[in-house]
């Protein structure tokens, strides 16, 4: 990441789709970065399906356990929404939280088996706790979710954040972060209040490691707020 990454203002604005397939990559602003580019943006509350864990994403059971669950819920709830509510939407990519007690160990001291981390995906606002209860019921009865006690619908509040795209290998994410973290947000007397954000817009399993693409994104407030 370039040290002369720009500064853009993003407004926080959007409209659900009417009698079509609704895609909120599209509909929510802030599922768009640039690369290159670092964005000051508000992020709006958006409801997540969410799964808890600790350690390194590529050998933990606990990583493998949470993905087996996650979207054999989030389809269900999109087949219940169209089908029973007439509301169709796309399912929304990969998303997580990450954090460790030494955030050095997501750039320059990186050890993944130090990082704590929450598997998500976006789901809308009309999917209430009802819809998640039976959907959960149903994946349970196929025995298809290893993790599915530990799955919660839970709205998440970040608000004033920083964002890039990272186009590239997970792992040569550390550079980028390094000038975020410690380059960036620095400048514009702004500190680190919330969890590093990442949203996976490309699927690994069908892109090369060259050219994914990865959301990068860090909640800030003004200099003086409180770091966590």
């Amino acid at each position: 990441m370039a040290a002369d990454c720009r500064a853009r203002k993003v407004q926080p604005t959007w409209a659900y789709g009417d009698h079509m397939k609704s895609d909120f990559k599209k509909l929510v602003p802030t599922y768009s970065a640039k690369h290159g580019e670092f964005a000051v943006v508000n992020v709006p509350t958006l409801q997540f399906l969410m799964i808890d864990g600790h350690g390194d994403p590529n050998s933990a059971q606990a990583y493998k356990d949470a993905l087996a669950t996650l979207y054999p819920v989030a389809y269900k709830l999109k087949f219940f929404s169209k089908d029973q509510l007439g509301q169709d939407y796309a399912v929304m990519p990969l998303e997580a939280l990450w954090w460790a007690a030494d955030m050095e160990s997501f750039t320059s001291a990186r050890d993944k088996s130090q990082w704590d981390w929450t598997l998500m995906t976006m789901v809308p606002d009309w999917i209430g706790p009802g819809h998640f209860d039976a959907a959960r019921e149903v994946v349970a009865k196929k025995g298809e979710a290893p993790a599915l006690d530990a799955l919660r619908l839970e709205p998440l509040e970040e608000g004033l954040s920083v964002q890039t795209l990272h186009i590239g290998s997970y792992d040569d994410e550390a550079p980028v972060l390094e000038e975020m973290h410690n380059g960036f947000i620095p400048a514009q007397s702004m500190v680190m209040t919330g969890k590093h954000h990442e949203i996976y817009l490309s699927d690994p399993r069908r892109t090369a490691p060259e050219k994914l693409k990865t959301i990068l994104r860090q909640p800030v407030g003004p200099a003086g707020s409180q770091e966590r």
